[in-house]
């Protein structure tokens, strides 16, 4: 029997530990700091036990670990330094969906000299971007070519029929982190020129991607995805033209958050003397209105027409009503990005059987010693009505996958590893299409 610790019972864990459950020789434990939701993903299961640990409380986390065969971490980005050391103390390997931090990669020496291995990256983006992005790019330099144009796009979004609402958005995973991933800065290469675009003027740089989504060919707003010139070396691509990673959401998206972000929607710093404040009131104090003519004073402070999508979208939310603000800890003092993603989470979650979506398509360019070649590799994938959501099968169930085939002898690496490399997204690849995870490509001859 073999022993698994997964941190973390957020919102993409079900699949992952549903998947490890249903292999016969895996005992597994779900740790969290709420109990309750441990035992939510758990259930009764004979090889299952939930588990309360607190993140923080690094000697909790090395107990648990001390007892494992492998551990995952499902929690926050700035803990998995800490799991990864632990599990180098007691020779136990990792698997994580995050991405690859200098603290991460600092590890590698101490991972090979343990004989573990410490697998990030292996959720969707960043998981099965990579894996199916290195099967293209393999394949073509296995014919003699090389890439010279590579752009990247991936979506967590409602399905078509569940995109009821102004902002084109649900929550599938966590919200602080689809907020935050909006003050990012962005790099990449585009026709041979490096751009460099400041977080704070993110999204202002957006583009209409079209998409076939169940025959609909939908234009969803494309925007960068953080620094794409370090997936240059990963993916082995030298003197592209174009190298490109970004992100996609239904239109009207990068307006509003722009203009969330110019309000200071998205700040971290706590606020003070915000004890019986309404949304109204709390808007007001952003824009430095005494709360008369309140949609004008927004619309002024944001440099916007008083009849903007935009100021609708944001009084929509409810930023301009009456309800009181959510209480916060403590009591009167909240940071903005904190305020916001409650109220998102209150206002943007998915009806009951609604369906989300998860969009990634790899487009390339090669060129050959007889000629050059287009290819569109693209999955669009969606959640089981009343069961799994896409979010939470695309990002748990690789992971799943790689922690059956390191602890089966099948992913034979030691160090720290992102799925770049056959031995691993090959089988990862093949499990998840037999799990109804797969991709379209096509291939077409293009003029020199």
């Amino acid at each position: 029997m073999k022993n698994i610790v997964v941190f973390g019972a957020g919102m993409v864990a079900g699949a992952h530990v549903d998947y490890l459950l249903n292999v016969p020789d895996f005992h597994v434990t779900v740790a969290s700091r709420t109990l309750s939701k441990a035992q939510a993903l758990v259930k009764d299961h004979p090889r299952g036990r939930a588990a309360q640990v607190n993140s923080d409380d690094e000697a909790a986390l090395e107990a648990l670990i001390a007892q494992a065969d492998l551990a995952v971490s499902l929690l926050p980005y700035a803990y998995h330094p800490t799991v990864a050391r632990l599990c180098i103390r007691h020779g136990v390997h990792m698997v994580t969906t995050s991405y690859i931090k200098e603290t991460m990669a600092a590890l590698d020496d101490a991972a090979r000299a343990a004989g573990v291995i410490l697998l990030n990256e292996i959720g969707v983006d960043p998981g099965i971007d990579h894996m199916t992005a290195m099967r293209i790019i393999h394949g073509v330099q296995a014919r003699g070519g090389h890439v010279t144009r590579f752009v990247s796009w991936c979506g967590g979004l409602p399905a078509p029929e569940a995109n009821d609402n102004p902002f084109g958005y649900k929550f599938s995973w966590s919200p602080r982190g689809v907020l935050l991933a909006g003050k990012n800065p962005a790099h990449y290469l585009w026709d041979g020129q490096e751009v460099i675009i400041p977080g704070g003027e993110l999204f202002d740089h957006f583009w209409t991607v079209p998409v076939e989504v169940e025959g609909q060919v939908i234009g969803f707003d494309g925007y960068p995805n953080r620094d794409s010139l370090p997936y240059m070396q990963t993916y082995g691509i030298e003197n592209p033209q174009t190298f490109f990673r970004g992100t996609l959401r239904y239109p009207g998206w990068c307006q509003t958050l722009r203009k969330i972000a110019e309000l200071g929607l998205l700040e971290e710093k706590a606020l003070d003397g915000l004890e019986g404040l309404t949304f109204a009131q709390f808007t007001a104090r952003l824009v430095g209105s005494e709360g008369h003519r309140l949609r004008a004073a927004l619309a002024a402070y944001l440099d916007l027409p008083l009849d903007s999508p935009v100021i609708d979208n944001l009084a929509w939310l409810g930023l301009l009503s009456d309800e009181p603000l959510p209480a916060g800890h403590p009591v009167g003092r909240a940071a903005p990005i904190d305020i916001l993603t409650a109220r998102m989470l209150d206002k943007m979650q998915y009806a009951p059987g609604q369906r989300d979506m998860l969009i990634l398509q790899h487009q390339f360019e090669a060129a050959f010693p007889d000629g050059k070649e287009r290819i569109v590799s693209t999955m669009v994938d969606f959640g089981l009505p009343h069961g799994y959501t896409s979010m939470a099968r695309t990002v748990g169930l690789p992971a799943a996958i790689a922690v059956k085939l390191i602890l089966h002898g099948q992913i034979d690496l030691t160090g720290v590893h992102a799925p770049v490399t056959p031995e691993i997204y090959q089988p990862v690849l093949a499990e998840l299409e037999a799990q109804g995870i797969r991709f379209v490509e096509t291939f077409e001859r293009i003029a020199p």
